[in-house]
């Protein structure tokens, strides 16, 4: 009897003190997880890359060539403007006649002179042939023959200037056929019929060579740099319409006061687009280079964007950033980690700072 009372209270003891023995169990610290339990994470190495992104940039429309039309003869009165705004013209084409009239009547003046002239030549001549073999022989003074000589080439000399001045005269009746110098639209008229010509008055006509209008767009000096000749731009135009325009010219420099550059992009030659208007373009496949991380390694909650950096002893810490550009599952960041830094490449990880993880070199990261 009295050992089976021995057994109880032995039995009573044990069960008693499991619980106290679980607890000190589960109130000191957890075992360490083992390597082989650490969650795998793919990481990248922070470098920079060229991110291809979207950049605007505005201006205005103008022709890539103008040329401006004035009359190169002065004193005539202008009878007919065959030529207005807006429409497109041939090289060689008349814009607009002057009055030929008193011009006619000076070519026809010029012409008797030059036929009196020639007549004085012939004469001369004549007599200066008399004097052939006369030369010693006392039949006529040396002094004679000489002058008549003389007077033949003179008389000649003065056939050719006549002919001369009737050329210019007949040179001046052609230019009163005012002409396009190249083909193109016409984008302003500054000429009425009953209007002088006169020596440095402003251009009758201005056109836009072969109708090709291009955007002249602004940009500051490290936009530029993300420019190159032949890239095409999306351009919109005050209407809402659209046209694909291609990159043909590159400031060769920069404002010193406004730290702004130009591109021009040719644009297709089109009724409504028009010089002077304004542009808008969007270069969609500019590249910029600077620090890039893939976009699935950006994590966005109410503190704003964040990457998780792994750092020394394999653990990770949040660290904000600011995005730029985006291009190709791509994106910069303009501020954050320092390059070199090993950042988690999938942000929908669940991790938390401190995390302890086994890093994996992410063969996308490692190829760019």
């Amino acid at each position: 009897m009295t050992s089976c009372k021995k057994l109880l209270a032995t039995t009573l003891l044990v069960v008693a003190a499991a619980p106290i023995l679980a607890g000190c169990h589960r109130g000191g610290p957890p075992a360490a997880p083992h390597a082989a339990e650490l969650r795998s994470v793919s990481v990248i190495t922070l470098a920079p890359r060229a991110v291809a992104g979207s950049l605007t940039a505005t201006g205005d429309l103008t022709p890539r060539e103008e040329a401006a039309v004035t009359p190169e003869v002065s004193g005539y009165r202008v009878i007919a403007v065959l030529a207005d705004v807006g429409d497109t013209v041939r090289a060689g084409q008349v814009l607009a006649r002057l009055d030929p009239a008193l011009i006619e009547a000076q070519i026809a003046q010029q012409a008797a002179l030059v036929a009196q002239a020639e007549a004085q030549a012939a004469q001369a001549a004549d007599q200066a042939n008399r004097t052939n073999g006369l030369d010693g022989s006392g039949d006529l003074a040396q002094e004679q023959i000489n002058q008549r000589r003389f007077q033949a080439k003179a008389a000649q000399a003065t056939v050719q200037a006549q002919k001369a001045a009737l050329r210019d005269l007949q040179v001046r009746r052609n230019k009163l056929a005012v002409t396009a110098p190249v083909g193109g639209v016409v984008l302003e008229r500054g000429v009425r019929p009953g209007d002088a010509a006169s020596a440095g008055q402003t251009a009758w006509f201005r056109l836009a060579r072969d109708g090709q209008i291009e955007l002249q767009a602004q940009l500051a000096e490290g936009e530029l740099a993300r420019i190159r000749v032949g890239q095409s731009a999306t351009v919109t135009l005050p209407s809402g319409a659209t046209a694909t325009g291609r990159v043909r010219l590159i400031s060769p420099q920069i404002d010193p006061k406004s730290k702004l550059g130009y591109v021009r992009l040719t644009l297709p030659v089109r009724p409504d687009i028009r010089s002077g208007g304004f542009g808008r373009a969007v270069f969609g496949d500019a590249a910029d280079q600077g620090l890039s991380v893939p976009e699935s390694a950006v994590r966005y909650d109410a503190g704003g964007a964040s990457v998780m950096v792994v750092e020394a002893g394999d653990r990770v810490r949040r660290v904000p950033v600011k995005t730029g550009d985006r291009g190709a599952g791509w994106v910069r960041l303009t501020a954050g980690p320092s390059a070199g830094a090993r950042i988690v490449e999938n942000a929908a990880a669940l991790l938390v700072d401190g995390d302890k993880v086994r890093p994996v070199m992410s063969v996308t990261g490692a190829g760019r």
